[in-house]
């Protein structure tokens, strides 16, 4: 069997995000020390990301670790126990700086302005970040935001907000189990825009039943009403347990045309392709953005239900789940723990050689900018071409090359079909977890 089989049967196997898959993670035989796990790591240039897991509703297509609005005072329990792990992780990690910072969820807008004011408390004081001083993103929806939350973000340093569109046909995104109306997504965008944040990012999903080629030229034409500095474009997956999985589905999938029109279309309106999934303007002034931190080589520490940190031979964070039930009860769960439970890692995987060399090759490869092979052999000590022959059928192929001898990228071709690359360089070992997991 030869390599082009198995990518061209089926461009779209899975959204290689992040290696190894929170699928791979489990229980760990007993629970490891955060200032064990994390003494010997460099951390003058960490990400920190806070995961907030509400929403006003839950999405038809979401598999993300969030509920739609929880009863009683969940919220409040919830930013109390970030509290009390925000301060113990930071005594447990010692003294650290954050490079980039990120709140996702969820719906971190769905927090009413109090709650964003404890939860930037948290952040600034309790991990001792100034807010104003790094990249900062803010995932938001179009019925949790107001002017006076947007202008607090913006006061406190969010330089970077990121809205869920997915649609601008009202009717597809019935389809997709995210009922709204246009009037609240345009009032949403021109709420946005009248704030100076730095970059407006909106996401938009292709693939939707009934979706066709006008319908979704119609919506990449409607996003460039409002210049968008970033667009992400993901492709429409069913996965067990979301709310599409026994909704209508299209009889041919045209998910693949769909993606080739979209890529076309935004290059020829001034974007450049980061990724299968990103297109950034080209004409935005990079040169203030903060390159220090590389997701690569860099660690990463998560707080919150949900959210996972990064160590060099240590992925861990809570138990996950997609179930409305299940997810409620993670949640209990870390609201209840003591100050002895936060300064600990219980559920995660532990990375070897080989799988910490895979996730720097494929956080690289499916980037337009590719892998650098110098700075591959300088972390690793070892060629990546000896480490991986499967790039070498992928350059055979046509869908990746080698420039001056340096970077090994993608070709555009081979950019169009990262979600069957990127599953196709994970371990067998991992496959095997991931098959394994029960998802609840």
């Amino acid at each position: 069997m030869t390599i082009k089989e198995p990518l061209f049967e089926n461009p779209f196997v899975g959204y290689a995000y992040s290696y190894p898959h929170k699928q791979a993670y489990r229980p760990f035989e007993s629970a490891i020390p955060l200032k064990a796990l994390w003494q010997d790591e460099p951390t003058e240039n960490l990400f920190l990301y806070v995961h907030v897991p509400f929403c006003e509703m839950r999405c038809g297509f979401c598999n993300l670790f969030t509920v739609a609005n929880p009863k009683g005072n969940v919220e409040e329990q919830y930013i109390h126990a970030l509290k009390t792990q925000a301060t113990i992780v930071k005594e447990e990690i010692g003294p650290s700086q954050f490079a980039r910072l990120a709140v996702g969820g969820g719906t971190p807008t769905f927090l009413e302005l109090p709650l964003l004011e404890q939860l930037f408390s948290i952040i600034q004081h309790n991990m001792e970040t100034n807010t104003r001083d790094v990249p900062f993103s803010f995932e938001m929806s179009p019925k949790t935001i107001t002017p006076e939350k947007l202008n607090f973000l913006y006061q406190n340093g969010v330089d970077r907000v990121s809205i869920g569109i997915q649609s601008f046909v009202e009717n597809e995104q019935k389809t997709l189990g995210r009922p709204q109306k246009n009037k609240e997504v345009f009032d949403a965008l021109a709420m946005i825009r009248a704030v100076d944040f730095k970059t407006l990012n909106l996401d938009l999903i292709y693939g939707a039943y009934g979706q066709n080629a006008d319908s979704w030229l119609f919506s990449l034409q409607s996003a460039m009403a409002y210049k968008p500095e970033e667009i992400f474009i993901y492709p429409l997956y069913t996965r067990p347990l979301t709310g599409i999985e026994k909704m209508a589905k299209n009889e041919i999938d045209n998910r693949f045309h769909l993606y080739l029109l979209a890529k076309e279309y935004l290059t020829s309106q001034g974007y450049e392709q980061i990724s299968m999934r990103m297109f950034r303007l080209k004409s935005i002034d990079k040169t203030a953005d903060n390159l220090q931190y590389c997701c690569q080589e860099d660690g990463m520490l998560g707080l919150g239900a949900g959210a996972r940190s990064y160590t060099k031979y240590v992925h861990y964070s809570s138990e996950y789940a997609v179930g409305s039930k299940n997810v409620k009860s993670i949640i209990q769960n870390y609201i209840a723990k003591t100050s002895v439970d936060y300064a600990v890692a219980d559920y995660g995987i532990k990375l070897n050689d080989d799988e910490r060399k895979r996730r720097y090759l494929i956080k690289s490869i499916l980037q337009v900018a590719g892998l650098d092979k110098r700075q591959y052999q300088a972390f690793f000590k070892s060629d990546v071409l000896a480490d991986y022959p499967q790039l070498i059928q992928l350059i055979e192929s046509g869908l990746c090359f080698i420039e001056n001898d340096t970077y090994i990228r993608l070709t555009s071709e081979g950019i169009d079909l990262s979600d069957a690359i990127g599953p196709w360089l994970y371990s067998d070992e991992i496959v095997a977890k991931m098959q394994d997991f029960d998802l609840k």
